[in-house]
């Protein structure tokens, strides 16, 4: 794997899908992508032509949410992948035959300017090259190449020279989830011998690689979200029932066993968390948690938090850029949307309040979730039968391996 340097001449690109499109990352595709200030989001939107694409940003900081649409000279195709960073432009990821590249768009009078950074060249067909989630800053960019037998972690933006190579990791990654508010401690899902673990890489120290999820010898255990002011983390590990993937959660830095609420377990359903609320500083049980709830009859918006008992269900508005979202530190979620009327705007939905104490015994998960057969109808109407009763950054700390507690205890009824 190798990276050059390109001119304005290589904005001309070849025809053809993404190769990633189908590989094994378990990683799903987001509509929408949002910085983690909140202040932009990006998304591909669809030109004049159904098959015609090109990069739009939305500016959400604002008293009304806007996009600004990036054309460049030719259509995009949906394999592209947009990322905004916290100053307003767009990077964008165009696979070129072997090579990824790299470029920033930013609104011009007229048309739309870009800034070539550089390109990454995958010649073997089985690397898989997608961008991460957006760092904590802002400011910077960052890539995740997944080879047969080793994963790359590249710097894509904001760095002095181009596409920078900054680590080379021991099996094939998955995932990617921020543990600090400075870009230093990254989280990813690696998979050795068919088991995945979760496990934490140090961009300031070389790529240093320690473990964080390893809840059971021959369970699969993957990192969903953290939030690095409470220190909560969402998990997903068949653990508790070997070959279920099971939501569940715990505290960085903590010695206390994962616990699987039965709340956040619904047959017939898939629960993705997408957000979590930030500002509650070592409060991890007041956390609240944003969740896309799927099934054979739509997707619909899940509240929750660890120290209430039940699942809380409300309709997504329509045109929901589904799996997309933002808590603000107040407990209001902002859930993206597009309609042929309203083409960019953010609809509002309050999160509950916390529940005002744990059960008698102190487990805050005891209790069996309430559903609705379909769902909610309309946006911010709660499910049938679900529960909504009123009622400058230290660096982190290094993680602690989330593996202490016997698995007989691990679920919570």
């Amino acid at each position: 794997m190798t990276v050059c340097a390109i001119g304005p001449a290589a904005k001309d690109r070849a025809d053809g899908t993404d190769e990633a499109d189908g590989d094994e990352d378990h990683t799903p595709p987001a509509p929408c992508v949002i910085t983690a200030d909140g202040a932009y989001a990006a998304r591909l939107a669809r030109g004049p032509r159904p098959d015609t694409w090109f990069p739009e940003r939305w500016t959400l900081d604002g008293p009304e949410p806007y996009a600004v649409p990036l054309p460049a000279n030719q259509p995009e195709e949906p394999g592209t992948e947009v990322q905004p960073l916290a100053d307003g432009r767009v990077l964008v990821r165009r696979p070129v035959q072997d090579l990824h590249t790299f470029s920033l768009l930013y609104p011009t009078d007229p048309g739309t300017g870009e800034h070539p950074l550089g390109a990454v060249e995958c010649p073997d067909e089985a690397t898989r090259l997608r961008l991460l989630p957006p760092a904590p800053c802002g400011a910077r960019a960052y890539a995740l190449a997944v080879g047969r037998y080793t994963t790359a972690v590249w710097l894509v933006a904001g760095g002095a020279f181009g596409p920078e190579h900054l680590a080379e990791i021991p099996g094939r990654c998955s995932g990617g989830v921020w543990l600090d508010r400075t870009g230093r401690m990254l989280a990813l899902d690696r998979e050795i011998g068919g088991r995945t673990k979760t496990v934490v890489v140090d961009l300031e120290r070389g790529g240093e690689v320690s473990p964080l999820l390893q809840i059971a010898a021959h369970s699969d255990d993957r990192l969903l979200l953290a939030d690095p002011d409470s220190g909560l983390l969402l998990i997903g590990s068949d653990a508790p029932s070997p070959g279920e993937p099971r939501l569940g959660w715990g505290v960085l830095g903590s010695t206390l066993p994962v616990r699987f609420p039965e709340s956040l377990r619904l047959p017939g359903r898939t629960l993705t968390p997408f957000a979590l609320q930030p500002g509650q500083m070592l409060l991890p049980e007041r956390c609240a948690v944003a969740l896309r709830i799927d099934s054979p009859f739509g997707s619909w918006v899940g509240v929750w938090r660890p120290a209430d008992r039940h699942l809380h269900q409300f309709a997504a508005p329509e045109g929901w850029l589904a799996g997309t979202g933002l808590w603000t530190e107040d407990g209001v979620l902002r859930l993206p949307y597009a309609t042929r009327t309203e083409p960019c705007a953010v609809a509002r939905l309050t999160a509950p309040p916390p529940a005002p104490a744990t059960a008698p015994d102190g487990d805050p998960d005891r209790g069996p979730a309430r559903h609705s057969d379909r769902g909610p109808a309309e946006f911010g109407e709660p499910a049938a039968g679900s529960s909504c009763d009123p009622a400058t950054t230290p660096p982190a700390p290094r993680p602690v391996p989330l593996q202490e507690a016997p698995l007989g205890r691990l679920v919570t009824k």
